[in-house]
């Protein structure tokens, strides 16, 4: 199992025992828990992806030290000017293990979507009258076209909308 998960703004692959380095990372005590997961794949090869996140699932990791990354160097120089400046930067990072990876959450939702399938059609068939009042004259015409309509040339933009309802 092994999942997607942003910390700190950046995007890691991780999977349960994963040691990785992360940006500094401010809290009290050794644990910590994500919950802004963008995928998850289980053992079975079934893969939840989120919209934006996937709902109730977390990560839970253990803080193992505070380091410094390698040192960047900055070295900015003005050619024929005489100048020149070195600089130096450590990134202080967390090194961190991931304990567990929890999906919960995943196969209620599906569930939930599987309920609100007829609801959503009448909505789908509300939301579509309104659709066809912000389209064009030549976008109802394709349509009309498209359903088989005759005799939808000549119509006004009100008549192609009763004639396609």
């Amino acid at each position: 199992m092994y999942a997607i998960v942003e910390i700190g703004g950046h995007q890691y692959k991780v999977a349960e025992n994963d040691v990785l380095f992360v940006d500094k990372q401010n809290v009290d005590g050794e644990k910590l828990t994500f919950d802004k997961v963008l995928l998850i794949k289980d053992d079975n090869g079934n893969v939840n992806v989120g919209t934006p996140v996937v709902e109730g699932a977390e990560i839970s990791a253990t803080i193992l030290d505070t380091v410094k990354a390698d040192k960047v160097l900055v070295f900015k120089k003005k050619r024929r000017k005489g100048y020149q400046k070195l600089n130096g930067h450590r990134q202080v990072m967390s090194q961190i293990k991931i304990d567990s990876i929890t999906a919960s959450g995943a196969s209620s939702k599906k569930a939930a979507k599987k309920e609100d399938a007829p609801a959503k059609k009448a909505e789908a068939k509300k939301e579509e009258t309104t659709d066809l009042k912000s389209m064009t004259v030549a976008e109802l015409k394709e349509l009309a076209k498209e359903r088989g309509l005759t005799g939808y040339s000549s119509l006004k933009k009100a008549e192609l909308i009763d004639a396609l309802k």
